[in-house]
């Protein structure tokens, strides 16, 4: 495997913890692929060895992220802290809130459904080679599901909502779509989780740019 990047990590410090977390979380995960860097990355953000067996892929998503992050292909994702801690560096996909699609408030109304859903719903066809990243929502995974069932075709979908209530059934769901996702067994995930999965895929994509070749190849 190649040297791990981590493009959050700008200071001599945060490099320090950065290399000395993965280190462990190596340790803990095995280092055998790019779906193991995922895994790693996710143990670190939640603190717990066990989320690396929870974690689920579905369609090469790794493979379909990297080639949609190459070609700046948007980024949406169901809330705002979601698209605060996706890196900005090392990419150019423009990344958007479905909160902040305007189109979205007319559907709330219209329809009694939640802000994230309705955006999603508002933004129909445009989701087609988007990547979709939903940390909170299940709501959003459950709409996003209904999307994919009437054709819209997004490149990949990061669903990690987290909750009690149709967080571990939406993303069960997400992963019988026939469309490349990452998600999470149970009720367990959450904003940190799924930022990590898109950051990691981030990493890989600009390693493999750095060095003019296939990251995942």
């Amino acid at each position: 495997m190649p040297e791990t990047s981590d493009l959050g990590a700008r200071t001599p410090e945060a490099r320090e913890i950065s290399s000395k977390s993965r280190s462990i979380a190596r340790g803990i995960v095995g280092d055998s692929g790019y779906e193991d860097r995922i895994r790693q990355r996710c143990v670190i953000a939640t603190g717990d060895p066990e989320f690396a067996g929870l974690l689920r892929f579905k369609n090469d998503p790794i493979r379909a992220g990297v080639d949609a992050i190459g070609h700046n292909r948007d980024i949406y994702t169901d809330i705002r802290m979601v698209s605060v801690g996706i890196t900005k560096v090392g990419h150019d996909c423009p990344i958007t809130c479905v909160l902040d699609i305007a189109a979205g408030e007319k559907l709330v109304a219209e329809y009694g459904i939640t802000r994230t859903s309705a955006g999603f719903k508002a933004l129909g066809h445009d989701l087609d080679g988007a990547i979709v990243v939903i940390g909170n929502a299940p709501s959003a995974a459950l709409l996003v599901c209904e999307l994919i069932e009437s054709g819209i075709s997004p490149a990949l979908v990061v669903g990690t909502p987290v909750g009690f209530v149709n967080a571990s059934e939406s993303k069960d769901l997400l992963h019988s779509m026939d469309i490349p996702s990452i998600t999470c067994t149970g009720t367990r995930g959450g904003t940190p989780v799924a930022v990590a999965c898109m950051n990691e895929l981030i990493a890989i994509f600009w390693e493999g740019n750095q060095g003019g070749k296939d990251a995942t190849g």
